[in-house]
């Protein structure tokens, strides 16, 4: 084996040994095509019962969550959960017809989906990508909502809009904590009884559209667990 054979050989050992570092690198961060996890928080309830204040009355909320992962930063999430909602009339500044109050307590139930932007490219921050462990995030969609008797069954669309933020505990283990408020198409979800003051229409003004109508919100922490992951050639 002559020199110059001698030295082809080791500047293509070198470049071998280039290329599979960097394969080495990128292996470090797997991405993954799904999340599923669980989430927890408290809900209240926004409506006749309860014009401008937030956080008023909150109540329990609990469920599932599943997120697709597109890339980095752009996630389709869905959701199926169980909320607590209630409100009274009592000591609130509105003056009601007959000078009569009501409250009200039940549970809501949400099957909904939401497309979710990161701010920063979302992932361990061990690869070639510019990563991140922690980012802020915005969120909006659509659900639909069901809330059984007391008094009437309610079904009804709603569309979140929220903000977060999600922190990457390890590889494959995810934490966040988002605000979202949940905008429905019906004005009876504070009806819980057929007697006394009717709370989905007062003051005899209907509404249209989401204009009148109730709403609730969440704000909650999840843990999801990555699945399914991508696997990428090393020049990807």
């Amino acid at each position: 084996m002559n020199r110059y054979t001698r030295h082809m050989i080791s500047r293509l050992a070198a470049v071998f040994l280039l290329l599979a570092s960097v394969c080495r690198g990128s292996a470090q961060e797997l991405e993954y095509k799904m999340e599923l996890g669980a989430m927890v928080g408290g809900s209240f309830y926004m409506g006749d019962a309860n014009f401008t204040t937030p956080f008023k009355n909150t109540a329990p909320m609990g469920g599932l969550v599943a997120r697709y992962n597109f890339n980095p930063r752009m996630v389709v999430k869905g959701d199926l959960a169980v909320a607590r909602i209630k409100g009274s009339t009592e000591g609130i500044d509105n003056q009601f017809p007959g000078d009569v109050h009501s409250t009200f307590s039940r549970n809501v139930y949400e099957l909904g989906a939401q497309f979710e932007y990161n701010f920063f490219a979302y992932g361990t921050g061990a690869g070639y990508k510019d990563s991140r462990r922690l980012t802020p995030y915005i969120l909006g969609g659509v659900g639909l909502t069901y809330a059984p008797k007391p008094a009437n069954h309610v079904v009804a669309m709603n569309i979140p809009l929220g903000l977060g933020v999600k922190y990457k505990l390890a590889p494959r283990i995810n934490c966040g904590a988002e605000w979202s408020m949940r905008f429905t198409t019906s004005d009876r979800l504070d009806v819980t009884a057929t007697e006394g003051l009717v709370l989905d229409d007062p003051y005899g003004i209907e509404g249209k559209g989401l204009k009148n109508k109730d709403c609730y919100s969440w704000l909650m922490v999840y843990v999801s667990y990555d699945m399914f992951p991508k696997y990428r050639k090393c020049n990807n």
